[in-house]
């Protein structure tokens, strides 16, 4: 499982012109599931996500998580962070998982980060999504559940 981690002031998730979902400081999460992923995974994610520590204490220390600064969370279906081009100039997207299990998995870990974050907002899974991000500071964390980079 794999994510990109954005601190924002403000992202939103548009469908079909509509709002579907929208936060202020906190973290966009693109969210990317593969073939291998277990339940551990998302459990490993979330508990990296929620316990980052990239909010600036008292001292300008980026030293808090998003649960210190009561943060929101907007978590995006991203299987394009699957997309392996090592060969070739069109990526191969053969790790991802798609699908009824890509969004069984995907589903859970919005339910476990709403656990530890008051607010959760999201797209809306297999969608065609128009994604909007004020990064801060620009903050951007990769996270692999996998530990591959």
């Amino acid at each position: 499982m794999r994510a990109v981690v954005q601190r924002v002031k403000h992202s939103k998730v548009e469908i079909g012109g509509k709002v579907a979902g929208e936060i202020e400081n906190g973290f966009n999460v693109l969210l990317g599931i593969s073939k291998e992923d277990t339940l551990n995974d998302i459990t490993y994610l979330r508990d990296k996500i929620v316990n980052l520590r990239v909010f600036e204490d008292e001292n300008g220390k980026l030293n808090k998580s998003i649960k210190d600064v009561q943060g929101e969370l907007l978590i995006v279906s991203q299987f394009t962070l699957y997309g392996d081009c090592r060969h070739g100039r069109r990526p191969s997207f053969i790790e991802a998982l798609g699908g009824e299990k890509a969004e069984k998995m995907y589903d859970e870990f919005v339910r476990q980060c709403k656990e530890s974050i008051q607010k959760v907002e999201t797209g809306k899974f297999g969608a065609d999504m128009m994604v909007t991000i004020e990064n801060d500071g620009p903050v951007t964390i990769l996270i692999d559940s996998k530990k591959t980079f």
